[in-house]
């Protein structure tokens, strides 16, 4: 055949006969103890077939389901014939967590006998995540001198190093998440580098021994890679990998991969940053060139420090003159360091030093650019990105940021390009559809285009008997709930539905003030302990709630989608009103804008998609094993009378649904009696 053929080249690659999926299934299932439910097989077979066919899947698994086992077993499975690993993506270290420490220890053991060899796996992050030796060892400046205002912050961060100092010499993958307990960021930053200011493993003193290379290394001779959103959005985006090789990535934790996504390609600019830049370049260039970026700075610090917070939807003349001073000066510190390649004489000090200073001076640069080039568009169609100022706190300055109006364009060219992805969660389908998160994540529509979509959607379903075991009661009577905290009647209705479940009751609010008001309301009127997020670590107060069954926790939006407490401890889940974004969120209410310039229903893509997101999160908090029982109470009566409200509850389990609140009470006495 001619070298310049176009035709395929045969498939040389050994044949490898292995069992069906469903078997590899089967003997997972019982090495684990578990039990196989119809929704885990449907959902193995969906992402097996998703592989072959190259097809993207969305696949919702309600909790239960086992749907860690339904992606992993056909994952495993394509990883012993393909030349590249699979990458799991998820959004939270616990899940993660339980991927590397339990689920996939046991399954390459009990999976070993029926395969080729047997699976490895490996967990990989962000480089910043891992302790750098070389920042450890070599004495560099401290970036954060100016960050700490209260001189117990600054006993308590000089702790916090002395910590790491401590564990540096003990550690055996660096990997942040092992310091337990954790440190605060500006400690932790002086012991790590991003992937832009890392030397590299042949220029760097510890290149051979560096933790980050170390976990690389091992990703890349691993069947499984176990990773992050934003690690994989940040490999989608930069023009060198930073995953080994792969054909198939499952995302799950699904619902969460925009937001992720989002924050990773967003920018923010401040004063902070500006320092930071100048004390970095220091005495690498002329001072002249480091003073005109300084005073660029303090031109910032003034603007920002007398401007109201919130979006910019055109460009003040003071604030882009001062952006393009800020660009100006930049790019002079910039052309003042020279050559960026370092030369064979340059000591890895010196060398790490100036990549540093390029690092933080392109950062300013490029995100002062971003923000101009946001502006001037003729058409609102035709803006691509919002800016908007955000109000600083006692610890930090107020700092401009710049975030995307969608990044389904990002995620349909980088992410499911020329690889496979299944996404999974067990909150996919939004009025009963899929389509509108396909089309933030970048898919197309199949209703309209099916035969091109190149994705399916399908819901397996839960284990759980939703009306037989939990009620959707909404309390209709209520008044609409308004800007001016809990209404009275709010508090009367929360108080009566806790007296009657005996406590055991996880309040969702949908803001700190509303969740602390009612907690302080409360106390005074119940007899069972009533803990508030805030009250101490997330983690010790789901502890104490789980094991006291009387006692309730109140609490935001950390709660919503991270509790699971299965059991008696927790009968009731009040949600006080519907998660809608607040009406001023900047990166929200310009969404919605986009979208409504450019034919759609801003509202019901953005607002209402949001809300029915965090609802069905919040609902899903109640029945987390086969034996619970109990209450979802939403108490905002748009829920039962708004023209969305259809939507809204075709997002939520299929709980047996009421507005009468004495049967309510009623099921909840029954339940405590039981």
């Amino acid at each position: 055949m001619p070298t310049d053929s176009i035709a395929p080249a045969e498939d040389v690659s050994p044949k490898v006969d292995l069992p069906p999926v469903e078997e590899l299934l089967s003997t997972a299932v019982e090495a684990v103890g578990g039990v196989e439910r119809p929704g885990q097989i449907t959902m193995a077979q969906a992402v097996q077939h998703s592989i072959e066919s190259g097809d993207h899947l969305a696949v919702q698994a309600g909790t239960g389901t086992g749907k860690s086992l339904a992606y992993l077993i056909p994952s495993i499975r394509h990883a012993m014939t393909s030349e590249g690993a699979v990458v799991v993506s998820t959004a939270t270290i616990a899940l993660q967590r339980q991927l590397v420490d339990r689920d996939l220890p046991r399954l390459s053991e009990a999976l070993a006998p029926r395969l080729p060899h047997e699976p490895t796996f490996a967990i990989l992050k962000g480089r910043r995540n891992y302790l750098c030796r070389y920042k450890a060892s070599a004495g560099w400046p401290d970036d954060e001198q100016d960050q700490l205002f209260d001189p117990r912050e600054v006993s308590l961060t000089g702790r916090m190093v002395q910590r790491i100092q401590d564990w540096a010499q003990e550690t055996e993958t660096g990997d942040r998440d092992e310091l337990v307990p954790g440190v605060n960021e500006q400690a932790w930053r002086q012991f790590s580098v991003s992937a832009r200011e890392c030397l590299g493993a042949t220029r760097c003193p510890n290149g051979t021994e560096c933790f980050a290379e170390l976990a690389r290394a091992r990703a890349g001779e691993s069947d499984i890679v176990v990773t992050n959103h934003a690690l994989l959005a940040i490999d989608a985006m930069e023009d060198f990998p930073l995953l080994p090789e792969h054909d198939v990535v499952v995302v799950d934790e699904a619902h969460e991969l925009v937001d992720r996504v989002t924050s990773v390609v967003s920018g923010e600019l401040s004063e902070t940053m500006v320092g930071l830049a100048v004390r970095r370049v220091g005495r690498l260039i002329e001072q002249s060139a480091s003073d005109r970026l300084m005073e660029a700075g303090e031109d910032l610090k003034a603007l920002l420090g007398a401007a109201p917070a919130g979006r910019l939807d055109d460009l003040p003349e003071v604030l882009g003159l001062t952006l393009a001073l800020i660009r100006d000066a930049a790019w002079g510190c910039i052309t003042a360091l020279g050559p960026r390649m370092s030369s064979d004489k340059d000591d890895p000090e010196s060398a790490g030093l100036r990549k540093a200073a390029f690092t933080a001076l392109d950062e300013v640069h490029d995100t002062a650019q971003r923000m101009l080039d946001a502006f001037g568009h003729a058409e609102e169609v035709d803006r691509a990105e919002v800016v908007w100022l955000e109000a600083g706190t006692e610890r930090r300055p107020p700092l401009l940021r710049v975030a995307p109006l969608t990044v389904a364009g990002m995620l349909r060219d980088k992410l499911f390009g020329d690889r496979t992805v299944i996404l999974t969660s067990a909150t996919l389908a939004l009025g009963g559809a899929f389509e509108g998160l396909a089309r933030q994540w970048g898919l197309g529509d199949r209703e309209k285009d099916k035969d091109r979509a190149g994705w399916t959607g399908l819901d397996v379903g839960s284990p759980f008997d939703h009306p037989r075991s939990g009620i959707l009661y909404v309390a209709k009577h209520l008044p609409q709930p308004g800007r001016d905290g809990l209404p009275e009647a709010y508090l009367e209705e929360i108080t009566e539905l806790i007296e009657a479940a005996g406590g055991r009751t996880l309040g969702l609010f949908s803001s700190m003030r509303a969740a602390k008001a009612a907690t302080e309301a409360l106390r005074e009127r119940l007899s069972v302990p009533l803990l508030c997020q805030g009250d101490d670590s997330t983690m010790l107060l789901v502890k104490q709630f789980a094991e006291d069954e009387p006692t309730c926790l109140f609490g935001t939006l950390s709660l919503w989608q991270g509790v699971d407490v299965p059991g008696p401890s927790l009968r009731l889940v009040i949600i006080d009103r519907i998660p809608f974004p607040r009406p001023d969120d900047p990166l929200s209410s310009a969404r919605q804008r986009h979208v409504a310039a450019k034919g759609g229903n801003g509202f019901m893509t953005v607002a209402a998609t949001h809300a029915a997101l965090l609802l069905a999160q919040g609902a899903g908090r109640l029945l987390r094993s086969q034996h619970d029982r109990g209450v979802v109470a939403v108490l905002d009566p748009r829920l039962a009378t708004a023209r969305y409200a259809g939507f809204l509850r075709d997002s939520l389990p299929p709980f047996w649904p009421t507005n009468d609140p004495a049967k309510v009470r009623d099921a909840l006495k029954r339940l405590t009696a039981s």
